[in-house]
């Protein structure tokens, strides 16, 4: 079977990460790359590909089979739009904008229009998390009593990202709960939060690290504990106790973090090549997106309140 041919709509530091990892791949190439910065095209030009200054220029050009979008989180919806205009198969970047409305708009757009769309929720495709989710489901750890989840950074992001991402729930908590209701096939009911009063480098309106407490729809509780500052660098795990077993799963951890996160972008990279030649999609989807956002707005909201439920 031929290639997938990837356009990249963004090539930042997502978008180098994306092309990194589907370099090691022989079902989907990235064939051009859209960046508006003269300074990320700049820093592309090793590649060799054809490098467009905005999504138009490279849409002209053709011969894309669909679209990797790694544009800021406040342009998703906007580059969603004119892919489904275009009638390209489209693979957005978590969160798919950086509300819940934007992700449900985003989703009716594109199954209105038969449009196939994964977001970008790329633990789906770690190994260890697959297999945690099938111990679940087969009731090996009893009835679930809680589970956590951890994604603790080496250091927090650039300004513009901060600025520009919705916040600590939004840019990183949407990765903990898609995990939570995808892990354990429940949703969430009430959400509380707590953000930290210490911080190595206050940042006005947004915490360096915050919690949230999760009642979910099944009877278990659910934990997101998100931090921009760990000294051993990127991690991500998670700890789920039954009334059986309990089982702690360090997926993204020293030293073989780069590893799984780059293999993973990799196998989800051809996870929607497949999705859009007519499979399954084995991925998140927009509604999906809009459950995570939707949480993720009411950890926020109960922050913003001072403590009222959200």
């Amino acid at each position: 079977m031929a290639l997938f041919r990837l356009g990249l709509a963004g090539g930042g530091r997502m978008g180098r990460n994306h092309l990194r990892a589907i370099k090691a791949s022989d079902q989907v190439q990235v064939v051009a790359i859209a960046e508006p910065a003269v300074a990320a095209r700049t820093a592309l030009e090793s590649t060799g590909l054809p490098l467009h200054a905005d999504l138009e220029s490279m849409l002209s050009a053709g011969g894309l089979d669909g679209v990797l979008v790694c544009v800021p989180s406040t342009m998703h919806l906007d580059t969603v739009k004119r892919l489904v205009v275009a009638k390209l198969p489209i693979l957005c970047e978590k969160p798919v904008g950086i509300t819940a409305e934007q992700a449900f708009l985003a989703a009716r757009l594109t199954a209105h229009a038969s449009v196939p769309l994964q977001v970008g929720f790329w633990r789906r495709f770690v190994p260890a998390l697959k297999r945690l989710r099938e111990r679940i489901a087969a009731g090996e750890l009893g009835e679930i009593y809680l589970v956590a989840c951890y994604q603790w950074d080496g250091a927090p992001p650039g300004e513009y990202f901060r600025t520009h991402s919705g916040g600590i729930f939004v840019d990183m908590g949407v990765h903990e709960f898609d995990q939570t209701r995808w892990l354990t096939g429940q949703e969430f009911g009430d959400i509380s939060a707590l953000a930290s009063g210490v911080a190595a480098e206050p940042w006005p309106g947004d915490p360096e690290s915050a919690q949230a407490l999760c009642v979910l729809s099944g009877g278990s509780s659910a934990l997101v504990s998100l931090g921009r500052r760990f000294p051993l660098g990127d991690v991500c795990k998670v700890e789920v106790f039954g009334t059986r077993n309990a089982d702690e799963c360090r997926f993204l951890w020293p030293p073989t973090a780069d590893d799984t996160f780059f293999e993973a972008l990799k196998v989800q990279a051809e996870s929607f090549a497949a999705y859009a030649r007519g499979g399954e999609r084995e991925g998140a989807g927009g509604d999906d997106a809009t459950a995570a956002l939707a949480a993720a707005e009411r950890a926020a909201s109960h922050l913003a309140s001072g403590g009222v439920p959200a």
